[in-house]
């Protein structure tokens, strides 16, 4: 299952996002150009490949001496005639991203040098630059599969006369542009695709396992995004996905394939039945998956192409979808008296404005008459008449620091984790530290304190030698220096402690062999919460009847800001969001229903007709994520990708920290990392002598909160921070100030004294800790073949279809949606909202509460939190507040409490 929720995760990921000032109504799917960047040795050389908007080779260019260290007039020759190539090379070709394959260090001078060069651009020749180099970025990408398509037999029959790195690149580029298609090139007759090391178990699979597995992904990717047929028709690699539509397969694709290219367009899904030899009934089950639109050389021409054929509706419900369009044109016209003529015209002005069809109900629209039974149906078509084919797929998101690292340097976290031990290369020796090499390249730092247990060893210079190669144990890693601190120390290298047991037996160590008795516990605990889990009849897409396990359980493997809409143990008037805060750390928000009819079961069961968190309130969940989460989770990414922010426990920051300021003691170092007590809010670190100090960063939909003030990003903050941190302690708020005004409780399992569902209370709402949130009874079955209950080989729920017709190839179309078929907002990869409860996978402490109108009562409230008259800076709200889940790093005495001098003159 593992290998299947990897590649799950590989090609359910949706094209890099063009600009917004770059799309129009008649390009919006067209990907941006990509320039895609190959690393080589010098033979072959630095490679660059521009590709057009629809993945095909305009230039390519080899400038080997780019990252080239000059030692004489002649190398900075060389390389100064290859920057100007590069510069006229991006002039005239305009780039909208770049993407450079990350497979070693030397990759990392290679992206700089490219940002150089485009800063140089704009700088010199402003002229030059049109706006689709506006906020040029590079990005890293995964060399691994366009490695596998560099060497397969589909590479040379597309590129047959050119060189191997230039085949690399333009896969590198096209995966950039259509992830989908890029994958599918790779499962023809070779099936290259199996060569593709997504898990360290997969060895355990044989081919036929594995590519029965890498078969069900595709068809439900393929048919979720469908293909459209004159863009392909033009560009022959994107028929690569045609083989997994449903009713084809690899002979009836080629065929059909052959018979489009020769026809060059297509302007009627009715042509594939009579001019492509598609059989009646292998139309029926593909129809509603193959996408006719003006694309390709449709683009100009003159004869009618019906809006309904670039739609997920499937023809036999096209009566359906005019009918229903046309009775919606009346209704906000006035006028019965249309004819057949005028239901295109309906249909244009319902998908030019699909605000009309924001209100529209389909439970009253079908009534009491036959309709009903086209519920589902109906519900499928008013989605894809807002938006035929609205994008399903995960966004495209950054590789993060985790994934850069590995990526960069060729390793694995079971290769080079804390407590590996690895062989490292002296390569300079000072008195208090050596500075080593390891076989990827990595440099590691290893100090006269790590050397030896023996204290008396004062000098390195005299134990160490350039060229010595030592056995050492891992100690920490800072990834975004591509830095590895290393031990010799004999009972750090006999000590096992600190090894990743993630993939060892549960019972290698004999104190973890109560796994029976976690097990069940686990048991009896979801046996307890199935008393309380009530599903609910809401269908949006970031909605799923489970439970907080289960939707933890889902997120776990997710990037930090994905969520999941769940019911709340609370009462039919709540649901709850839960967020990924960050690996390990999630976070249960309450949102409050409003308008119910509590005498109505069936009302109880859908969502309310107004939503409320904290004192805003919104219509539906889509204004909740547009107005509310959005902008939240953009805050969240900027910090967790801020050039300061520093990954692990505040215990492991400290640490990094220190380091940093051994290597520059006359400067002040600093860093953000993340709250594992209170998640949601993030704790800036910074050291001025040698004692760590800590103070909160809480995190809001307008910014950032520190010392009272909102800062709108985190530059103004860290300004704001450097000239002001001489101002007394009370003045801001430090870690020991919130623990000193949070009394410890211990509610009652699934505890609420209000009766009803279960929750965490009376009022509304609130934090809730681990004690309060809700458990699941229902099983994690998800088998290969076992479809039911959302399961599927890559682990994670089904993509919704509307007609529910089976999985396979041979399976019906759909027009909609069955679970996201009333959303009126596409999937959105982000979460957020506020008055949040916390869960940590690491451990769950008791809750620790904060009440708005209660702070003066806490004990040393006035001392230690002068401005506290607002809430907890971590809220991104008013309310109740606590925080639950285990403190990673928990303050230590001396972390903020002592005054800081102001006549201290040390810099930045």
């Amino acid at each position: 299952m593992e290998y299947g929720k990897r590649l799950w995760d590989k090609v359910s990921v949706a094209p890099y996002p063009r600009k917004d000032s770059d799309i129009s109504s008649s390009d919006e799917e067209v990907a941006p150009r990509v320039m895609a960047c190959c690393w080589g040795p010098g033979k072959p050389p630095i490679t660059f490949v521009m590709l057009d908007s629809f993945g095909e080779i305009v230039d390519v260019l080899e400038a080997g001496s780019i990252c080239l260290k000059p030692r004489n007039a002649s190398d900075t020759q060389r390389k100064n005639h290859d920057l100007q190539n590069l510069s006229r090379f991006m002039t005239e070709h305009q780039p909208e991203v770049v993407v450079v394959g990350a497979v070693n260090l030397s990759c990392t001078k290679l992206k700089e040098e490219i940002y150089e060069m485009i800063f140089k651009i704009f700088e010199d020749n402003p002229r030059d630059v049109g706006h689709d180099m506006d906020g040029l970025s590079v990005k890293y990408g995964d060399e691994s599969l366009p490695r596998l398509y560099e060497n397969s037999h589909i590479s040379t029959d597309q590129f047959p006369s050119q060189r191997g790195i230039v085949k690399r690149a333009v896969a590198l580029g096209r995966y950039l542009q259509n992830p989908l298609a890029m994958v599918a090139s790779l499962c023809g007759r070779e099936k290259e695709i199996l060569s593709w090391k997504l898990n360290p178990s997969e060895s355990f699979l044989d081919a036929d396992e594995k590519y029965v597995m890498v078969e069900q992904i595709m068809v439900d990717i393929t048919n979720q995004v469908g293909i459209d047929l004159n863009l392909a028709a033009n560009h022959e690699w994107l028929f690569s996905p045609l083989q997994f539509i449903s009713g084809l397969g690899p002979r009836k694709a080629a065929s059909l394939q052959r018979s489009l290219v020769r026809a060059g367009a297509i302007v009627s899904r009715k042509d594939l039945l009579t001019s492509h030899g598609l059989g009646r009934k292998v139309f029926i089950s593909a129809a509603g998956f193959l996408r006719v639109r003006r694309s390709g050389l449709a683009i100009s021409t003159n004869q009618f192409v019906d809006i309904l054929d670039d739609t997920r509706i499937h023809p036999e419900s096209y009566a359906l979808a005019q009918e229903m369009a046309k009775d919606i044109y009346k209704a906000i016209i006035g006028d019965d008296n249309l004819d057949e003529d005028d239901v295109e015209m309906a249909i244009e002005h319902l998908r030019d404005k699909p605000s009309a069809l924001k209100s529209f109900s389909v439970e009253h629209y079908a009534g009491d008459t036959d309709r009903i039974f086209k519920l589902e149906t109906l519900y499928g078509i008013k989605l894809e008449l807002m938006q035929g084919f609205q994008e399903w797929r995960n966004k495209y998101e950054d590789l993060n620091q985790d994934e850069e690292f590995y990526l960069i340097s060729g390793e694995t976290d079971d290769t080079l984790g804390e407590g590996r031990t690895v062989q490292a290369t002296v390569r300079k020796v000072q008195p208090q530290r050596a500075i080593c090499s390891l076989e990827s390249g990595l440099t590691g730092m290893l100090t006269r304190e790590d050397y030896s247990d023996d204290r008396r060893d004062s000098d390195l210079t005299e134990k160490l030698r350039e060229g010595d190669v030592l056995t050492c144990k891992v100690k920490s890693i800072l990834k975004n220096r591509y830095q590895v601190f290393l031990t010799c120390r004999e009972k750090d290298v006999r000590n096992n402690g600190h090894l990743n047991v993630e993939n060892l037996d549960p019972y290698y160590h004999e104190e973890q062999s109560s796994l029976e008795d976690e097990q069940e516990k686990a048991r009896k605990a979801k046996e307890l919460a199935a008393k309380r889990f009530k599903p609910r009849m809401i269908v949006h897409p970031r909605f799923q009847n489970i439970t907080a396990d289960e939707a933890m359980k889902f997120l776990a493997d997710k990037d930090p800001g994905e969520s999941i809409i769940r019911p709340s143990s609370r009462g039919p008037s709540y649901l709850t969001l839960t967020l990924k805060i960050y690996d390990g750390v999630f976070a249960h928000k309450d949102i409050i229903e409003g308008g119910k009819d509590h005498k109505d079961i069936t009302s109880l069961l859908r969502i309310g007709k107004t939503l409320k968190i904290g004192e805003d309130i919104f219509e539906d969940l889509d204004e909740v994520m547009d107005r509310y989460i959005d902008p939240l989770v953009g805050h969240l990414k900027a910090m967790l990708n801020y050039r300061k922010f520093r990954k692990g426990t505040k215990a492991e920051v400290d640490e990094i920290l220190r380091n940093e300021k051994q290597e520059t003691p006359n400067r002040i170092v600093y860093g953000f990392g993340i709250s594992h007590e209170h998640p949601g809010t993030f704790i800036l670190t910074y050291i001025r002598s040698s004692t760590p100090h800590h103070e909160i960063v809480g995190l809001y939909p307008k910014g950032f909160k520190f010392r009272k003030r909102m800062f709108e990003n985190i530059d103004r903050l860290v300004a704001h921070f450097q000239r002001h941190i001489n101002d007394p302690l009370h003045e801001s708020l430090s870690i020991q100030s919130v623990a000193a005004m949070v009394p410890m409780r211990s509610p009652a399992p699934g505890g609420s004294s209000s009766g009803g569902w279960g929750g965490s209370g009376g009022g509304d709402g609130g934090w809730r800790g681990p004690s309060d949130r809700d458990h699941s009874s229902r099983g994690g079955r998800t088998g290969r073949n076992d479809y039911r209950n959302g399961g599927h080989p890559s682990g994670t729920p089904r993509p919704p279809y509307e007609g529910g017709h089976g999985r396979g190839r041979e399976r019906a179309s759909y027009s909609g949606s069955r679970d996201s078929g009333r959303s009126e907002r596409p999937n959105s990869s982000y979460g957020g909202g506020s008055r949040w409860s916390s869960d940590n996978k690491e451990g769950n402490n008791n809750n620790n509460i904060i009440s708005n109108s209660k702070w003066e009562t806490f004990p040393g409230a006035k001392v230690h939190n002068a401005p506290g008259e607002e809430a907890f800076p971590g809220g991104w709200g008013s309310g109740d507040w606590s925080a639950g889940g285990a403190a990673s790093g928990g303050d230590t005495a001396n972390s903020s409490r002592g005054s800081v001098s102001k006549s201290s003159s040390k810099g930045w």
